[in-house]
């Protein structure tokens, strides 16, 4: 009986022995890694970073540390290819890791002085490079880094006891050889970006802050700071892009979320009004423009970009005197535009002030200095050959239009002119002379102006071919006192002339046809 009872308790034991192996085996295949697959890993990974594909090689030395976390190599070659991605951050960590797992690893701890010697932690990197020379003396770049981080050391101080005397322009100096030591160092750059604004250089400043972003983790300042920056320089764009990223790290920061409704309503505003000048719609592109500078009255960016805006739409609107009177504001907070002396001119080519506009267009020339502007060259032309037509005859002054006058307006003014200049209104020859010369020009002016084809090549600058046929002027009385006077006739009879040398003065409600 006893027999049988330890004849079934062993069988139990060895049951129970197997359902370990098995399990053990089960649980090694789900959770474990075999040493040929690491090493499978590491071949792999080596072979990818040799090619470059750095993403790829990274995820095989992702799988080499799951699979054996103890293996100090394993870190210092992921660490590697870290710093091939330029993931200087993420790499410190698994150098970290290979010096604590083996502590005589020279190469990593080279490595990593050589990152924290690049972040300007001169202290640490200090540690690092001591170590390799306690165990390597003669280990040469040890000895050069030791040098180097000693020398940055003493650059630091230099640099912050100029900054708090004031000597902006030293500092700058000085921080330039620090980041050539140091280039990863955020506190550094920030240092140098607030130098550059002190001097009025944000552009520099700009440059400089950027790359803090990524150098420290949640870099809010940076971002507003890089912001508000860009706000002053007048690219609002960019000035909203950065402080979303500034809310994106943290939507409760209240500095940011003010800022980023400032700058998104002004860049609505901006935007909406450059929608409204493609479409044509240029009072209410006015009124955008207006409106944004209550938006933003204190940074002159923004009101001289208004301004000069609100002169090309008052171009556009042929709207002369508003145009010259708004382009010259434009132009007095802004010497230096092109484009403002361009509008002006084209607002005094509409006021038929053609010797300004060529003025104009010759001093918005002199700020293109590449002379690449096609749309200076062409309107230049174009205002020469308006102010030596006006020289000559200019059919618009004759009949007292602007350029833009349709052709009822054309008629409007021809009748009454000819009206007041006809021959007949006037006794002496020397005046009957005069207003036949008026009267022609009228008529010519008249002609040429209502006839489209003619008009163009007018408004061009193409004079010849523009004589105006002599059939639809209306015959004006001859020089010759037997056709300019109510004498006798050929034969000396006391009779008038069978034919009238000059028409009929046209009736004041002009309903008589006129040429």
């Amino acid at each position: 009986m006893e027999s049988c009872r330890r004849t079934g308790l062993n069988e139990v034991l060895c049951s129970l022995s197997l359902l370990c192996v098995i399990l053990d085996i089960q649980l090694d295949g789900v959770f474990g890694t075999t040493h040929v697959e690491i090493e499978h890993h590491l071949e792999m990974g080596r072979k990818l970073l040799a090619a470059g594909q750095l993403a790829e090689a990274l995820s095989h030395y992702h799988s080499a540390v799951e699979g054996d976390s103890k293996n100090y190599l394993t870190y210092y070659k992921r660490a590697a290819v870290f710093l091939a991605m330029g993931k200087s951050k993420s790499a410190l960590p698994d150098l970290t890791r290979a010096i604590q797992l083996k502590p005589d690893f020279l190469a990593a701890r080279l490595q990593r002085g050589n990152i924290l010697l690049k972040q300007g932690s001169t202290q640490e990197a200090r540690e690092d490079f001591e170590a390799v020379l306690q165990r390597s003396p003669d280990h040469k770049e040890a000895q050069e880094q030791l040098m180097s981080a000693n020398e940055l050391e003493e650059l630091q101080e230099d640099a912050n006891a100029a900054y708090h005397q004031g000597d902006y322009g030293t500092t700058v100096g000085v921080l330039e050889r620090v980041l050539e030591i140091s280039p990863w160092d955020p506190e550094s750059r920030e240092l140098r970006a607030d130098c550059y604004i002190r001097l009025g250089d944000p552009q520099k400043a700009i440059q400089d802050l950027t790359p803090t972003t990524r150098l420290r983790n949640d870099n809010r300042a940076a971002f507003l700071k890089l912001s508000t920056l860009h706000y002053g320089l007048g690219d609002h764009h960019e000035s909203l892009s950065h402080v979303r990223e500034c809310l994106k790290l943290d939507q409760d920061d209240k500095e940011c979320f003010g800022h980023y409704k400032q700058v998104k309503k002004l860049s609505k505003q901006l935007d909406s009004a450059e929608e409204l000048i493609e479409q044509d719609r240029h009072q209410q592109a006015i009124d955008k423009y207006q409106a944004a500078m209550k938006t933003e009255p204190n940074v002159p960016f923004y009101t001289n970009r208004a301004k000069e805006r609100i002169c090309f739409c008052l171009v556009k609107l042929k709207m002369a005197q508003q145009a010259i009177d708004a382009c010259s504001e434009a132009h007095q907070r802004d010497p230096r535009n092109a484009n403002v002396l361009r509008d002006r001119a084209e607002a005094y080519i509409l006021n038929q002030e053609y010797e300004k506009a060529v003025e104009d267009y010759l001093e918005a020339k002199e700020f293109d200095s590449e002379g690449e502007r096609s749309d200076l060259k062409e309107g230049l032309e174009r205002a020469q050959k308006m102010l030596k037509v006006s020289r000559k005859r200019d059919y618009y002054k004759i009949l007292g239009v602007g350029r833009s006058a349709n052709k009822q307006e054309i008629i409007k003014a021809y009748r009454k002119l000819a009206q007041q200049w006809h021959p007949d209104n006037f006794q002496s020859e020397s005046e009957k002379k005069e207003a036949e010369k008026k009267f022609i020009d009228i008529a010519s002016a008249k002609e040429v102006l209502t006839d489209p084809e003619m008009r163009q090549k007018f408004d061009a600058g193409a004079r010849a071919g523009l004589t105006p046929s002599t059939r639809s002027i209306p015959a004006a009385a001859s020089t010759s006192s037997s056709n300019t006077t109510r004498g006798e006739d050929s034969t000396g009879g006391g009779g008038r002339a069978t034919t009238p040398t000059t028409p009929p003065p046209p009736p004041a409600d002009g309903r008589r046809s006129l040429p």
